[in-house]
């Protein structure tokens, strides 16, 4: 296994642990809101800090993004981990079962590993650039469907971008008009893993941020899916727009997303 691959599935695992003890014991976890509909719980905290602690025990020099602490800054400026320590907070929160730890490493503005891991069903995704993609031991590969009529696409609503609600419905409408069904399960990184699986053809979204989607991408992508921006291009990581699938959706996607946008989502 590559030496990063190995401490982003160990640091994953251990936030998995945290997660779980306090998901079978609600009671205890303390919940705060930043903002409408956008939780940060004590243990979106505790499991960041055990992701934390498990890579600067390997690489105390690297630069650590993560979203409930920002940017740890090290020494090492090519090597930047992109940390989400709990994927779906909403969920979390509700009891739903269905979030993930989302880890990716960057090494001069490129994606080499990554890690999503959802500690309710014990499914690990992984990729290294130009390895390949696995689920637990399994190779991954998208869906080789090219029908979107018997598509099932995932998205999810711009919560914390509800200026393009507007724009985000029409889209939505357009695109349930063509595809077989619609999924929103509410955690970003989970979407792309499950892209990467086969289990969804495609996935759009409006306004993520890099940790989000960092880990998801290189999944997606070793899988053999093809991700792009709302156009067409490769800025989703810098505009949070996002959409993924096997090459046939992906295409038919940006097709249908493209003329619909306003003009500040096609920056």
């Amino acid at each position: 296994m590559h030496p990063m691959l190995t401490i982003a599935v160990r640091a994953a695992r251990a936030a998995g642990q945290t997660i779980m003890r306090a998901y079978t014991d609600f009671d205890r976890v303390e919940v705060t809101t930043k903002g409408i509909n956008d939780y940060v719980t004590s243990v979106d905290k505790e499991a960041e800090a055990a992701i934390v602690y498990q890579i600067r025990k390997s690489y105390p020099d690297h630069t650590i993004v993560a979203e409930e602490s920002g940017e740890n800054p090290g020494t090492n400026k090519d090597h930047i981990w992109i940390v989400d320590p709990l994927d779906g907070t909403t969920n979390f929160v509700k009891g739903i079962p269905h979030f993930a730890v989302s880890i990716a490493l960057q090494h001069k503005g490129k994606t080499e590993v990554a890690v999503v891991f959802d500690p309710v069903r014990n499914e690990l995704f992984s990729a290294v650039r130009g390895r390949g993609a696995k689920m637990n031991d399994f190779r991954l590969r998208v869906s080789n469907s090219t029908d979107m009529n018997t598509s099932v696409i995932a998205t999810g609503f711009p919560f914390k971008a509800r200026q393009h609600t507007e724009t985000y419905m029409n889209i939505l409408a357009e695109v349930f008009g063509q595809c077989g069904d619609l999924r929103r399960a509410g955690s970003a990184a989970l979407d792309l893993a499950y892209v990467a699986a086969g289990r969804l053809e495609g996935y759009f979204e409006i306004g993520l941020k890099p940790w989000d989607i960092a880990a998801g991408d290189l999944i997606c992508r070793e899988a053999g899916g093809t991700v792009t921006d709302f156009t067409g291009g490769h800025g989703y990581l810098l505009s949070g727009n996002i959409i993924a699938g096997n090459p046939k959706t992906t295409m038919g996607l940006v097709k249908t997303v493209r003329p619909m946008l306003s003009d500040a989502l096609k920056r």
